[in-house]
């Protein structure tokens, strides 16, 4: 970013995310200080970079989300959207190196490139750099790639990081015992989890990303063209003293439980994880008496 006029013998620019400054005068001039002058401090050019900094983090953080979830939800992703968006940095922070498919669901590739012309070019598991142009591409949630240990021993090799978590996502698979329990709607694996509050484990729902409504910590997941939510009982509003996480259940698009049995994988992985997360923050006793 260009450096600006700020003040008497100043310049100031955004710096890794932050306002900087640097001589403009001078036998120093052109050398970034470690610190913003005092001269500086209510500066209208530096408040206002503040404040462009503030939006360039939001946008930023919306740009991982909405890749976020395009891949939870599987949804085809218009190849011409992908190379609009490209020119953006944000956008290719959250896109780079994102596991993509195309026209063939066994060929995954990992994206580097989308051409304005609307060429996308991948990685693919031989290690090659190859271009493809079809209409739309997924995302796939990784529970739905096939040979994940293999892709993810092969995205190690290539040093590949993501900035949207995708193939080392933590994953959860439905058991197979489950078909035994036709009528179920819950799963207590992660129920039980102590917190000094109901604010406190709410404050941990939402700090992880999920959305709190009610006495439930939720996140909502399109699995196969249905919506579905998943739910973890965190307790009633307002409620002041220790409570504990409770069941984790799954609702469709109309607020109906949905049995186990028809819960769909990425939505079970999800919801697993989501239970999961919340549990991990539970008070832990200590002492004999743990």
């Amino acid at each position: 970013m260009a450096w600006l006029a700020a003040g008497e013998g100043y310049e100031i620019a955004l710096v890794e995310g932050r306002v900087a400054a640097r001589s403009a005068t001078g036998r120093t001039a052109g050398r970034q200080l470690k610190t913003l002058p005092k001269a500086l401090k209510d500066h209208p050019e530096v408040d206002r970079l503040r404040r462009l900094a503030e939006w360039l983090d939001r946008h930023e953080a919306a740009c991982a989300a909405q890749v976020d979830s395009w891949m939870v939800s599987s949804l085809p992703v218009p190849t011409e959207l992908l190379a609009r968006v490209w020119p953006d940095e944000a956008w290719q922070n959250a896109l780079r190196d994102v596991a993509v498919v195309g026209d063939d669901p066994d060929e995954v590739g990992f994206l580097r490139d989308a051409t304005a012309s609307g060429e996308l070019k991948v990685v693919n598991l031989d290690g090659e750099t190859v271009r493809l142009s079809p209409r739309t591409v997924t995302l796939p949630h990784p529970v739905l790639l096939p040979d994940l240990d293999d892709v993810r021993d092969f995205a190690a090799e290539l040093g590949i990081v993501q900035r949207v978590e995708q193939i080392h996502r933590a994953t959860w698979l439905k058991p197979a015992e489950i078909a035994a329990t036709a009528t179920a709607t819950e799963v207590r694996d992660y129920a039980g989890g102590a917190f000094p509050t109901r604010f406190s484990l709410a404050a941990r729902a939402t700090g992880l990303g999920y959305r709190v409504s009610g006495g439930y910590a939720t996140c909502k997941v399109r699995d196969s063209g249905t919506g579905t939510e998943a739910a973890v009982w965190i307790g009633e509003p307002y409620y002041d003293d220790e409570t504990t996480t409770g069941a984790l259940s799954w609702h469709d698009e109309d607020g109906r439980a949905v049995r186990l049995t028809e819960v769909g994988p990425v939505a079970w992985s999800e919801g697993m994880r989501m239970a999961a997360a919340l549990y991990a923050g539970r008070k832990i006793e200590e002492g004999g008496d743990a």
